[in-house]
């Protein structure tokens, strides 16, 4: 489980397809950069922009971690050399709850539409797969490349999001131009509501 509030922007220095028969796709090397990695182990969780990842080796500030290829076919930009990547570690239960609750579970792939300055802030507009729609309220949690942040606005499948300077300099979202994609993860709360409705309409 995580918050949402990045820790370090890393980046992909090695991507390892797996030969060997199993259901692994890539191996993956992770620069964390500075992100503190002193108490992190193997088998940990590191959200890695928004996937939920397991380390399976550590080197210094190097870490690996396995893709499947379900992971591969929801998410975008792991397999990509020279990614930069949101990086947080899991979440303590003891940790303040700064963002929202977020699984690293990525529902889906949207589409930048616009990232334009606002004053001092960036609109960031994003073109949401219409089956997610049900999930994203005004006023609302929404995770974007493992960050959480709130909703301002919804036309139709277009979500548009305020983003302040911090969180621009605290994440990969400075390199963002329209027509790229980005991983989206829905508030968890929402389908919570939306399955315990539907057993009460059962």
């Amino acid at each position: 489980m995580f918050t949402g509030i990045i820790q370090a922007v890393g980046k992909i220095v090695q991507v390892k397809p797996f030969d060997d028969g199993s259901s692994r796709s890539f191996g993956i090397t992770i620069s964390s950069e500075s992100l503190d990695m002193a108490d992190v182990s193997i088998g940990d969780s590191i959200a890695v922009n928004g996937v939920c990842l397991t380390v399976t080796t550590l080197h210094g500030r190097l870490f690996e971690v396995d893709v499947s290829p379900e992971t591969l076919k929801c998410t975008h930009g792991l397999d990509r050399l020279g990614q930069a990547v949101n990086l947080e570690k899991a979440l303590r239960l003891s940790d303040r709850l700064g963002g929202h609750l977020v699984s690293g579970h990525v529902d889906a792939v949207a589409e930048v539409l616009r990232f334009l300055p606002l004053g001092a802030n960036y609109q960031l507009t994003l073109r949401s797969p219409k089956h997610l729609l049900r999930y994203i309220t005004h006023k609302g949690s929404i995770t974007v490349n493992g960050v959480s942040l709130t909703v301002n606005e919804i036309d139709n499948d277009e979500i548009s999001i305020n983003l302040i300077p911090h969180t621009l300099s605290m994440t990969n979202f400075k390199a963002l131009k329209p027509g790229m994609q980005v991983n989206l993860e829905t508030d968890m709360l929402a389908r919570y509501v939306e399955n315990l409705l539907l057993r009460q309409e059962a």
